[in-house]
């Protein structure tokens, strides 16, 4: 199934922001920062398309960053370090629907 195309937009931000893909490191600290914008059925479809488009070792790690996400919140820097990637690749971090 399609995803909305809001979310391919989000997708193709991710990958404009991490264009050689998003290392192991800033899984957490991104899924966070997407939930912070999204629901969690769209932060679960954006993971599966990444885990998707990724090699099975790095679809493990979205795995184990969506439960950690869910279970403790990553350091600030992290999230910053995330953003700046992601503002980099034209992310509009105020409003994502637009």
């Amino acid at each position: 199934m399609a995803n909305p195309p809001f979310l391919e937009k989000v997708i193709g931000w991710l990958r404009a922001g991490y264009p050689t893909g998003v290392p192991n490191v800033d899984y957490v600290p991104l899924f966070a920062l997407l939930g912070y914008h999204l629901s969690n059925d769209e932060v679960a479809a954006i993971a599966d398309e990444l885990a998707a488009s990724s090699d099975p070792a790095s679809a493990d790690e979205i795995k184990k960053a969506i439960t950690a996400v869910t279970n403790s919140k990553p350091l600030a820097s992290d999230i910053d370090r995330v953003r700046a990637h992601l503002a980099a690749g034209g992310w509009p971090l105020a409003d994502i629907r637009s």
